[in-house]
């Protein structure tokens, strides 16, 4: 069994789908189509950056699933691969997950962009610059990081009655978990890491606290923006990001999508759940980032990336 994978934010860099667009017509039209549903020449950003015009949430998110779109759209275009014949499963991370319903055929590619462009503006305004802060722990299973998490969250805090919030925000595999919440908090968290047997914490470069409490107002304008555009049936069954398990009724992932934004993206337990359903091939369109955790947390499975052409070219011969 074979199981399509969409990555998250932290995958985008400037020159993504450059070479794509220049080697396929195809790409190019995903990346046209993007750029008219936004109203903005998010592809030029793509391309050109700057990088901090790119690295904001609202240009990363649609940046991202418009490049793993435009690699499955060639593969399937050029490629003469059907998604629905190859793909028992789909799943993606965080952002990802959206582009894995994208690819599932339940949103259309504008309908994606333009929820993802929002959804990028809701999370960055839920929190003011500066308030909010996250963190990868290294060298940290599930256990090691709730615990460091529940300390560090406690206090106590100068000038504050009310504790903050530091939880767990991704649980990418068994040597890799991120944290978020209030920025003192997981400053805290950083500082206690040797304290918790774990070798050490890395504050991210990222403008607001993902997959916390604090993106309450973020879910709030999702539920409201898929009340307007819920999602349709699915040709492929999802493994959703909250749940690590498989949804396919469309009511079930529209409000798992807004669950999805202040919770846990259980990731290290999606891999092994697709594992023990039969998955046994893990192909990532549009990055080389989850690969390796799935490797980390499936074990003895069989991961294919394709990002340029030629890899696209080579997979398609696989399938």
């Amino acid at each position: 069994m074979r199981a399509f994978v969409f990555p998250g934010q932290g995958s985008q860099k400037v020159g993504m789908g450059a070479e794509l667009a220049e080697a396929s017509a195809v790409a190019r039209e995903v990346f046209q189509e993007v750029d008219e549903a936004l109203g903005q020449n998010l592809f030029r950003v793509m391309t050109q950056g700057p990088e901090e015009e790119l690295t904001l949430t609202e240009n990363a998110q649609p940046a991202i699933m418009a490049n793993a779109i435009a690699v499955l759209r060639v593969l399937e275009k050029e490629g003469g691969v059907t998604l629905a014949d190859k793909a028992d499963f789909v799943a993606g991370h965080s952002l990802g997950e959206y582009t894995a319903l994208c690819a599932a055929g339940a949103f259309s590619l504008a309908d994606t962009a333009r929820l993802l462009k929002l959804r990028g503006q809701s999370m960055q305004a839920a929190v003011p610059v500066g308030l909010g802060a996250m963190a990868a722990l290294l060298g940290a299973d599930i256990e090691k990081a709730t615990a460091l998490a529940e300390a560090a969250a406690e206090g106590p805090f100068p000038g504050r009655e009310e504790g903050l919030v530091c939880t767990v925000a991704n649980d990418n595999d068994p040597t890799q978990v991120v944290i978020s919440g209030h920025k003192e908090a997981i400053e805290r968290a950083v500082a206690l890491v040797k304290d918790h047997g774990i070798k050490r914490g890395v504050l991210l470069p990222v403008s607001a606290p993902f997959h916390c409490p604090l993106m309450q107002p973020a879910a709030d304008a999702m539920a409201e923006a898929l009340a307007k555009t819920p999602p349709g049936s699915l040709h492929v069954p999802l493994f959703a990001n909250v749940t690590a398990a498989v949804v396919t009724d469309p009511a079930e992932v529209q409000r798992l999508l807004v669950e999805q934004v202040t919770g846990r993206v259980r990731w290290r337990e999606s891999a092994i759940a697709m594992r023990e359903a039969g998955v046994e091939t893990f192909v990532e369109l549009g990055g080389k980032v989850l690969g390796p955790m799935i490797k980390r947390s499936a074990g003895e499975v069989e991961v294919i990336s394709a990002v340029t052409m030629t890899e696209i070219e080579e997979l398609a011969k696989s399938l």
